[in-house]
């Protein structure tokens, strides 16, 4: 799969979120060894009532737990919106290969 295809998917997330009445955004968490799609999420805070269930957080948190895995140095993420600090923060950690995001955010990127 190309990279266009796995944003196309984030889209696909982020379109969903809006639906939802949610900040439309959207993640897609790519093995890059392999090219398979480990988690894909949009936004879930107002559904959750979760400050911290952005789109990144949730697909790093489905990854990890998949791969039992706590670091993800082999992965790519797929964005639709550059991450804020807290998800920059949690990418970090995660130790993510890659991040590739589809616009800048100059209200909170991070």
């Amino acid at each position: 799969m190309s990279a266009d295809s796995y944003m196309d998917m984030a889209l696909e997330e982020a379109r969903a979120a809006a639906r939802r009445g949610e900040v439309p955004v959207g993640a897609v968490l790519v093995d890059a060894d392999t090219g398979e799609v480990l988690a894909r999420a949009g936004n879930l805070t107002e559904e959750m009532n979760d400050p911290t269930a952005h789109a990144e957080i949730l697909v790093i948190r489905a990854a990890a737990g998949a791969k039992g895995e706590p670091r993800l140095p082999n992965c790519d993420l797929y964005v639709t919106l550059e991450p804020c600090p807290m998800c920059a923060t949690a990418i970090s950690f995660a130790r993510l290969r890659r991040v590739y995001f589809g616009a800048y955010d100059p209200k909170g990127g991070g």
